[in-house]
């Protein structure tokens, strides 16, 4: 195990490393870390007390990783990190822990990238394959579902959901809940349309897109109100496992959700 481990390196004897764990020079893990097989942890990288990491996930030099919340109301309390399998977190990313407030808990799960300097703050919930493009930005609370991509500069509001594979373009700034499969853009954010194209890398098949594509027509093109939409939709494709989603996600929402389109307010029009 020593010589997986920089002499450089400061690990704080309640951390609990597996053998194959990577430690590089300068890096420095505090007490109460565990930190899964195969996983390397770069040179200046810090891993903050009460963080669970798990197998085969890569910390770049300089992230900081399960530290303190950035809240006011924190006062010391025992909250938790904690991290799946197969993450990579590049440079200078701050990933921080939970709150006793908010379920002092902030969960990353697997297969995420997060790109230089993007941040999750405290008590937030991102779900797997995820990307963050640099500096992409989640306040505290936020929940990100499966799938989605946070664009480069873009925030997101505390207590906002991101549905599954959305996509959020860069510069991007979320108040309201973004739909799942619609791609969300903009400082006054606007929907262009179902993301075809990630969903078809993801492997959907062209009926299941079609079926979605028909159903944000449905709720952002017919001249509807959001209630009477998702009534429609429940007519139309209740039974539908994708449909279904969108609107359980849709009646979940406690802020709402972005609903805006170009062809309303002099943008650009979006395929739908």
């Amino acid at each position: 195990m020593g010589t997986l481990i920089h002499s450089t390196a400061i690990i704080d004897p309640e951390a609990d490393l597996a053998a194959s764990v990577r430690v590089g020079a300068y890096a420095v893990i505090g007490p109460q870390v565990s930190v899964g097989e195969d996983t390397e942890i770069g040179a200046g990288a810090q891993i903050g007390g009460y963080t669970r990491i798990g197998e085969g996930n890569r910390v770049f030099p300089h992230a900081c990783v399960g530290f303190e919340p950035q809240d006011l109301k924190y006062a010391g309390s025992e909250t938790w990190l904690e991290v799946g399998d197969r993450n990579v977190f590049r440079e200078f990313v701050t990933i921080h822990r939970g709150t006793e407030q908010g379920g002092a808990l902030t969960t990353i799960g697997d297969d995420n990238l997060f790109m230089a300097y993007s941040h999750v703050a405290h008590d937030c919930h991102v779900g797997h394959r995820t990307i963050f493009s640099n500096a992409g930005t989640l306040a505290g609370h936020v929940e990100i579902q499966d799938d989605v991509t946070v664009g480069a500069f873009s925030a997101v509001h505390q207590f906002c959901r991101v549905g599954r594979h959305a996509y959020i373009g860069g510069y991007s700034v979320i108040t309201r809940d973004a739909l799942p499969w619609v791609k969300t853009v903009g400082q006054k954010p606007l929907c262009y349309g179902v993301n075809t194209i990630g969903l078809q890398r993801k492997g959907f098949d062209k009926p299941t897109i079609n079926r979605l594509q028909a159903a944000m027509r449905v709720l952002l093109r017919s001249g509807l109100n959001t209630t009477h939409a998702v009534e429609k939709l429940r007519e139309e494709y209740g039974g539908d496992a994708d449909i279904d989603f969108l609107i359980d996600f849709i009646e979940g929402s406690d802020r709402g959700v972005i609903t805006a389109i170009p062809g309303r307010r002099g943008g650009r029009g979006g395929s739908f």
